[in-house]
């Protein structure tokens, strides 16, 4: 058979697309990994926490620049992994046992069968072990960067194999369902558990991705006859029989290995952009929470300690603008202040249909500490700023989720965000904690 290799396939593959300039798969794949390997753009912190994402792009990308492709197996403990990872080398790489679990990490090895320089077998542990967490988070996550998987079963679907097998096709993972063992079965029943495995992997997978495979015979019983007639019992174990899985890994290597090797690339940098994206909105939250956090006691102190009504309602309109375009920029988005100002009415419109008695307390504390000639107790200035602190808090909870989504509010629309965040506050308890904020911040004044 002729030696194939990824980067014979990228040579032709260049070579069909002459007069056509577009990016060829693997470029695209490639590109995007090193887009990601090298934007600067991501906060230190957050490479960090990824360290292991980062240099699994820096292997993937030598892969590739190898012509290497990975293929690895994956199933339940006995089903025949190794013996058919061996079976297909044609010698014993891979560990065989009786005992469950011998398989504890993943194991490479090259394919030579093929003279195929830049095919690798990855032998995984057996999922769903007892005490083997960690053996199934390895076997998933190997056969989640592999470019493609050979989920193996010694028999009709189990259910915590059927859940792997729609986490992986959920994951749009290339993948071949090997009945392995088919041996111990007679025909009628090899042909009942074949028509299972269709009905079960039904739109998971096509019915040509499920081959048979009997990677390590059982020992079987003999009569010999010689010439004489006598009759003698051997036992001896079938040779393995892993051919029609063979031909159709060729085949499929022949003709789609570069694009395996492409989809596998680029489902990872995919995966690993929405991970970084995520990470850096929940760095830009926490800053975010705390800005608000900071702003909503300035304001509440600041209410607490004027006693003019007309004076709370201009101190709190400032505090709330400033809060906002500091959001801003949190989001990379700059507003100037009357853009802010809008911003907070449109907020403060659906708070005052929402929870009009908010603004009925906040008025009646005003009168209180006005009517008291300034000598009202520290309890009621509290109260007052615990108020506008509350206020304060949904504004920037409001104006957040805004810049978060780009500066719109969404399909929802705004009195929809709002009504959200007032449902998912619990108002007593941010009360409370305004009111020991504020008369924390009192006392240290005094």
């Amino acid at each position: 058979m002729p030696k194939w290799s990824l980067r014979s396939l990228k040579s032709s593959e260049k070579t069909s697309s002459e007069g056509d300039n577009s990016p060829q798969p693997l470029e695209l794949a490639q590109e995007s990994l090193r887009t990601l390997l090298h934007d600067n753009r991501i906060p230190s912190a957050i490479r960090e926490s990824l360290a292991s994402d980062y240099q699994q792009v820096e292997q993937m990308l030598d892969k590739m620049e190898h012509g290497h492709l990975h293929i690895a197996v994956f199933g339940r403990v006995s089903v025949g992994k190794s013996a058919l990872l061996n079976a297909l080398l044609g010698e014993k790489r891979f560990g065989v046992s009786a005992l469950h679990g011998e398989t504890t990490q993943a194991n490479f090895a090259g394919w030579q069968q093929f003279q195929s320089d830049g095919v690798f077998l990855i032998d995984t542990p057996g999922i769903n072990e007892i005490s083997g967490e960690d053996r199934e988070r390895l076997a998933h996550e190997v056969a989640g960067r592999s470019d493609l998987v050979l989920f193996v079963v010694d028999g009709d679907l189990t259910e915590s194999e059927l859940t792997a097998l729609r986490t992986l096709a959920k994951e749009n993972r290339p993948m071949l369902l090997i009945f392995n063992k088919i041996d111990r079965y007679t025909k009628k029943e090899r042909t009942l558990i074949l028509e299972h495995l269709q009905q079960r992997s039904d739109g998971l997978l096509p019915n040509k991705h499920i081959l048979t495979a009997s990677a390590l015979p059982s020992e079987r019983l003999y009569i010999h006859v010689d010439e004489q007639g006598n009759e003698e019992e051997v036992y001896k174990t079938p040779k393995a029989d892993v051919t029609q899985l063979r031909d159709y890994l060729w085949q499929l290597l022949e003709r789609e290995g570069h694009t395996l090797s492409a989809l596998n690339a680029s489902l990872f940098a995919g995966k690993l952009s929405d991970q970084v994206a995520a990470r850096i909105i929940a760095a830009k939250h926490n800053v975010a929470e705390k800005v608000v956090r900071s702003y909503c006691v300035t304001k509440g102190v600041a209410v607490a300690l004027n006693p003019i009504p007309i004076a709370d309602i201009v101190a709190a309109s400032a505090v709330d603008a400033t809060m906002v375009v500091h959001l801003s920029r949190i989001y990379g988005m700059q507003i100037k202040r009357d853009e802010a100002g809008q911003l907070i009415k449109t907020i403060g419109g659906q708070m005052a249909l929402l929870i009009a008695t908010v603004w009925g307390v906040n008025l009646i504390s005003s009168a209180l500490k006005a009517g008291s000639a300034g000598l009202s107790t520290l309890l009621t200035a509290s109260a007052q700023g615990a108020v506008a602190y509350y206020s304060t808090f949904v504004v920037g909870q409001a104006a957040e989720q805004y810049f978060a989504q780009g500066k719109s509010w969404g399909e929802s629309g705004p009195k929809q965000v709002v009504k959200t965040i007032l449902n998912n506050l619990n108002q007593e308890s941010i009360l409370q904690q305004a009111r020991a904020d504020i008369v924390r911040h009192l006392k240290t004044q005094t």
